[in-house]
């Protein structure tokens, strides 16, 4: 049975979902959801996920929605990318949804994907702040491992990159941080990578085609 990602190309969390699977050679495909569009506060897909976000997982009678809950349900389905120490894994997913995809997502939403007119930013003046001590704590983890929780990859590794492959400007420049720009290099390098905007349908080119047309 093939499982069923909705998802859209711009979001990290969706990302983190997907990659995943990918990588662990799931039996996946990918619905796409017109988040731009407000696809996601709608009553239909508010029935998916009351939360009215992505992504949400779909396998037969099973939805799961949040990043890390679908990341945990393929790694136990598979046997893959749990490493040695669950407790670890946990740790930095917890780390990464709170520090780090947690605040790099709104950071790059607001300086990227709403008119230039109404971006705060003050509000992300003060994400980007938070975030740089995120990268810190990141970048001298990763000084001398190669991998975030344990001596292969994890989806721990999955999780904490997810945001960090775009280049729409957040406050990350992969130059500053050489531990982290390594680790992605290493993660890049695995069979199956593919870019987000590889993986998942839309990205910011799309729309901008859109807007042309």
């Amino acid at each position: 049975m093939t499982a069923q990602l909705w998802c859209f190309g711009e979001s990290g969390n969706a990302y983190k979902a997907a990659l995943t699977m990918e990588l662990a050679g799931y039996d996946w495909q990918p619905v796409w959801v017109d988040f731009f569009g407000g696809e996601a506060r709608g009553a239909e897909f508010r029935a998916l996920n009351e939360m009215g976000e992505v992504p949400v997982f779909r396998e037969g009678d099973l939805t799961l929605s949040q990043s890390a809950v679908i990341q945990l349900h393929i790694a136990d389905r598979t046997g893959k990318f749990l490493g040695s120490d669950r407790n670890e894994i946990l740790r930095w997913l917890m780390f990464d949804n709170h520090k780090l995809s947690g605040q790099a997502g709104p950071a790059r939403f607001l300086q990227n994907f709403i008119p230039a007119s109404k971006r705060p930013q003050g509000a992300i003046d003060y994400l980007k702040g938070r975030l740089k001590a995120t990268y810190q704590i990141l970048d001298t983890h990763l000084t001398e491992r190669d991998w975030v929780a344990d001596a292969t990859f994890t989806i721990a590794d999955a999780a904490c990159c997810g945001y960090l492959f775009y280049d729409e400007p957040f406050g990350f420049d992969r130059a500053e941080w050489p531990h982290i720009d390594r680790w992605l290099d290493g993660i890049a390098a695995l069979p199956g990578w593919k870019h987000p905007y590889d993986l998942m349908p839309g990205s910011p080119a799309d729309r901008v085609q859109q807007e042309d047309s």
